[in-house]
């Protein structure tokens, strides 16, 4: 090759170098500037958690979030271990939690972003519409067995709720059941949703989930908690105007220190959008 055809070569092959730097340095900065959130826990807030991921993540392309179920105590779990950006949960955080994350020193942010109507289901097929809060706690801890001891057909009642590691599973407990224990023949489920088609499916059943989780396949019952005076359906009119008695807040929760991290999702899930996609799931927004 003579040097006249070298020298015009050599520029080229440099441009040519120079462009490739310049696409990887780009694709480097692209991969860099990408945040990537993790989210998990309460199956309560899990539809909302992911409708909102994927429209904010519609918008902002810079962010991937990741959301995962399985309940209230697997996502603080995950908080305290480190394996979750944001934990979601139906319930406050246990004093046994609260130490853990103290021994660790790790501080918590809790951040309201809806509230629910904890929502008591029974097959279409019963005549039962209405329950009083201590009627519902004998049924759970075992002490009403059928269903005409509270006014329906000579029928085995068949109680599911959720496992332990749950938030609503707590929560009823606590706020329901007055703290006592459930029987032993209560049927636990994985999922919200498994509790929706096993009642769906089982004549004799009654359970318990969030508002957003309601469907025709279950029939929702009114809830006294005056001893019988007055019920009252769930709705998010009526955990609104907080005439429905079982309304409970919904969580992320996050450790202070990756607070730069999530700032993106927690902000979006707080602002009018986010809001918005509350109420389109069934929940009931802030304001």
């Amino acid at each position: 090759m003579n040097r006249t055809k070298l020298f015009l070569i050599l520029p080229l092959i440099g441009m040519l170098s120079c462009g490739k730097a310049k696409t990887e340095n780009k694709e480097t900065e692209s991969n860099a500037a990408k945040v990537s959130v993790t989210i998990k826990g309460s199956d309560t807030v899990l539809p909302l958690a992911q409708k909102e991921a994927e429209e904010l993540m519609k918008t902002n392309k810079d962010v991937s979030v990741t959301v995962v179920g399985g309940g209230t105590g697997v996502g603080l779990t995950a908080l305290i271990d480190g394996t979750t950006d944001i934990a979601m949960a139906s319930r406050d955080i246990k004093t046994e939690e609260k130490l853990k994350f103290s021994e660790l020193k790790k501080e918590i942010e809790e951040v309201i972003i809806a509230y629910d109507a904890l929502t008591v289901i029974v097959n279409p097929a019963n005549k039962v519409s209405k329950l009083t809060r201590e009627q519902l706690e004998k049924i759970f801890t075992g002490e009403i067995k059928n269903w005409k001891e509270v006014g329906g057909a000579d029928e085995k009642i068949v109680a599911y709720s959720r496992e332990s590691s749950s938030g609503t599973y707590e929560f009823f407990k606590d706020e329901v059941m007055d703290k006592k224990n459930y029987a032993t023949d209560v049927l636990s489920l994985a999922a919200t949703g498994a509790i929706v088609q096993a009642v769906g499916q089982t004549k004799g059943a009654i359970g318990y989930i969030g508002l957003a989780y309601e469907t025709k396949e279950v029939k929702q019952l009114a809830v006294s908690y005056d001893q019988g005076k007055t019920f009252v359906e769930p709705s998010i009119a009526s955990a609104k105007d907080k005439s429905y008695p079982i309304s409970r807040p919904l969580f992320y929760m996050y450790d202070k220190t990756n607070a730069a991290k999530v700032k993106t999702v927690i902000d979006y899930a707080l602002s009018p959008e986010g809001q918005k996609r509350v109420s389109e799931i069934g929940y009931i927004p802030l304001n």
